[in-house]
């Protein structure tokens, strides 16, 4: 009898693991047609539709990041193609899981081709689209579709049209030529909502900086004279006070024209593709370490003369044009001190990802520096109430020095994680970052001194008040170098747990047991004992008499890093995943080529399945086994490739998913 239960039983939790959340989902529909232009021109468009919540990523998303939509195009004689590939205005969104905007697709999405028909006779125009989808749980693996359009140098004779999945995933890849420019094709409707860190965000960040940049001795001891010299000047006190406001509306002009400057300089691809392009991260990293050692010191960035007293020349005029050179003045005088904080926010205002980043920080620096001199000439009374200009000036120029340091070595740490060169791993970030911390600290306390820092006679209560926090700050840095610390302060700044010291080693630690089969422990989340090959880890359950938990995963899946951090990290869950279990995580994602006797075609349903990476072989064992292609998704199962339970997939909830591995254990038992 027990010989036909226990298959009866393992088919009945099959169905039940498909029937609820272990299915194929297909949120995804692709058509492919084309349109006759002009003479023997054609357009081709290939237009996804989208099961709401679903989405799919831009092709002009960044590396480092979602997997981008790419669309190749199959070399044909016949053909010639104009431009690049096109689509409508994505949806930009700022994800703290990858510090950096996304940029996604909803509903409905045409992108376009132009091509010349060269040859006389019909033409079958083929290639494949690969792509990524996900919605706010779950993410699929890449997908790829083949299309095939036939079009006539003439007329367009016929089309194909194709359907298929799109594989959600907390990233999306698609490997086509970023645009130069982008076009909304009629039958679309682009998504033009800006992200929150894009308005009011950035805004917030450039006040901030302007707020810092007052407090800077360039610029504060112009308050009191700027604001003297229009009350003096007028006539009446409500001239006064105009004039005041306009000099303050002309601050903020001339910054925000800076903003706009740069928003035009580079374009919105430009600007989506600087938070992960290598060469304008080491860029960036360079030029904030040049504004750094301004600050603390080293030399001043300053104007040529000549053009400076040309335009202080021009505030000698009168009116409205006199007043405006007059704050162009105070911006070229001050350069040297708002240089670095103006040149920091345009930075990461431009790393954003969003077109009007710049615009938004410049209005907010603008605005706080342009604040005090509006406010002081409406209330001149309370110019007896600042603080007398002194030492303390220079500190603030340090301590900005020591923050823009903090700041620069996340950009070296972007282009050290997009090439994956392994030097800023997670212990070198937070080593810097502690020695920076600890520095600042000793520099409020007065245990060193820089170039232009007069005499520290007594640490003030404002002084010792950020001494403490610095220092609180730093000492909470350091778990973070020998454990598996969240360091939820600071999320998105250092690196990852997994890009640490010991897994970029790529050494494999030995198993502990007597099996001889290596456990590669690189890229394994909180440093747990795993494997990355479905082979070994089955031999080593079998040889060590555990359940073997497969872990369907993938590199961009933000909702697979939730669960590693949140879940797993808990003691009962480290504990049971460390001594209980055989873990196997497999990249459906995972990008490394097969070897080429490897690489195959399989059928998965009515399509065919294209293996070509490692990815591939992952993804297609999930779906064809487990009947699902959601991640995370995590599986157990004997020795014998049986099921011990239900699979489940994203579940946050501890006590569950701690009862969940128990279950599972204890049924080999």
């Amino acid at each position: 009898m027990t010989k036909y239960f226990m298959p009866l039983f393992t088919l009945l939790l099959l169905a039940l693991a498909t029937s609820t959340n272990a299915q194929i989902k297909t949120p995804v529909k692709w058509t492919f047609e084309s349109t006759k232009t002009n003479g023997n021109k054609a357009t081709l468009k290939f237009t996804a539709t989208i099961d709401k919540p679903w989405h799919i990523y831009s092709t002009q998303q960044g590396d480092g990041g979602p997997i981008k939509t790419s669309i190749t195009i199959t070399k044909n004689t016949g053909i010639k193609l104009i431009g690049k590939i096109t689509e409508p205005k994505p949806h930009k969104e700022y994800d703290k899981n990858f510090a950096m905007n996304v940029l996604s697709f909803e509903r409905k999405v045409t992108f376009t081709q132009e091509v010349e028909i060269i040859a006389k006779n019909k033409q079958t125009i083929t290639g494949e689209i690969e792509f990524m989808a996900c919605d706010t749980m779950q993410c699929l693996p890449p997908d790829v579709v083949k299309f095939s359009i036939v079009v006539d140098g003439a007329t367009t004779l016929a089309t194909t049209t194709d359907t298929a999945t799109v594989a959600t995933a907390d990233t999306a890849t698609v490997i086509s030529t970023p645009p130069s420019n982008t076009t909304t094709p009629n039958n679309t409707t682009p998504t033009d909502k800006e992200p929150t860190r894009s308005s009011w965000g950035l805004l917030v960040e450039g006040f901030l900086a302007g707020l810092a940049a007052l407090l800077t001795p360039c610029v504060f001891p112009m308050i009191p004279m700027t604001v003297s010299f229009f009350t003096k000047r007028s006539k009446t006190r409500a001239k006064g006070i105009s004039n005041a406001l306009i000099y303050a509306a002309s601050i903020i002009l001339i910054y925000l024209t800076l903003g706009l400057g740069v928003s035009k300089l580079f374009g919105p691809d430009a600007l989506n593709a600087l938070s992960t392009n290598v060469y304008f991260n080491l860029g960036f990293f360079v030029l904030l370490i040049v504004f750094a050692l301004s600050f603390l010191g080293a030399f001043e960035i300053i104007l040529p003369s000549s053009f400076v007293n040309k335009m202080d020349a021009q505030s000698d005029r009168g009116g409205l044009i006199g007043i405006f050179f007059m704050a162009f003045s105070l911006s070229l005088v001050s350069f040297s001190c708002t240089g670095p904080i103006v040149g920091s926010v345009l930075v990461d205002s431009a790393t954003s990802g969003a077109i009007s980043g710049p615009f938004w920080v410049m209005l907010g620096f603008g605005s706080a520096l342009a604040l005090p001199f509006g406010l002081f000439a409406a209330f001149p009374g309370w110019l007896n109430s600042l603080p007398k200009s002194g030492g303390w000036l220079n500190s603030v120029k340090v301590v900005l020095g020591f923050l823009e340091i903090a700041l620069a070595l996340k950009f070296a740490s972007n282009a050290d994680l997009v090439v994956q060169a392994g030097y800023i791993t997670r212990e070198v970030f937070l080593s810097i970052w502690i020695a920076v911390f600890g520095m600042l600290t000793a520099y409020l306390l007065g245990v060193f001194k820089t170039a232009h820092d007069s005499e520290l006679k007594f640490v003030s209560v404002p002084r010792l008040l950020f001494a403490l926090l610095s220092f609180s700050f730093t000492i909470y840095l350091i778990p973070g170098l020998t454990s598996n610390a969240p360091l939820q302060l600071i999320a998105g700044f250092p690196p990852p747990d997994f890009y640490s010291e010991a897994t970029m080693s790529g050494q494999n630690r030995a198993n502990a047991e007597t099996t001889g089969i290596s456990e590669n422990k690189t890229h394994c989340p909180n440093n747990l004992p795993c494997y990355h090959d479905y082979t070994e880890a089955l031999a080593a359950a079998k040889a060590q008499h555990k359940p073997l938990m497969i872990d369907f995963t993938g590199w961009a899946c933000v909702n697979c890093r939730k669960m590693e951090n949140t879940v797993w990290k808990q003691p009962q869950i480290d504990k049971l995943l460390r001594n209980d279990v055989i873990l196997v995580s497999l990249y459906v994602d995972d990008k490394t080529a097969l070897p080429a006797n490897e690489q195959t075609v399989k059928k998965l349903g009515d399509r065919d399945f294209t293996i070509k990476t490692i990815g591939n072989k992952w993804s297609y064992m999930q779906a064809s086994v487990y009947k699902t292609n959601t991640q995370p998704m995590y599986i157990l199962v004997d020795e014998n490739e049986q099921l011990l339970n239900t699979p489940t997939n994203y579940n946050p909830d501890v006590k569950a998913y701690e009862q969940w591995l128990t279950e599972g254990i204890n049924k080999l038992k």
